[in-house]
């Protein structure tokens, strides 16, 4: 039977660093690079992406609606 994984894109053009997804993370998926965007902003990105459970609470957070949620079968 199929396991659902989840996954997200960020804009990281478009992040501002806000970090408001990183701590409405519960599993602890998002981090913040310590490169930096065209902006001038550190941006979020998928430092644990095994653990994503696909629940969309950082896209809701996100004020500027830069993430993308996705949901992935995995063959288990």
């Amino acid at each position: 039977m199929a396991k659902l994984r989840g996954a997200i894109v960020i804009d990281k053009d478009r992040c501002k660093g806000c970090e408001l997804c990183a701590a409405t993370c519960a599993q602890q998926v998002i981090a913040m690079t310590t490169a930096v965007n065209q902006k001038g902003y550190h941006y979020a990105y998928m430092a644990n992406p095994e653990a994503c459970t696909g629940c969309t609470n950082c896209a809701v957070m996100c004020p500027d609606g830069v993430i993308s949620v996705y949901r992935v079968k995995v063959e288990a």
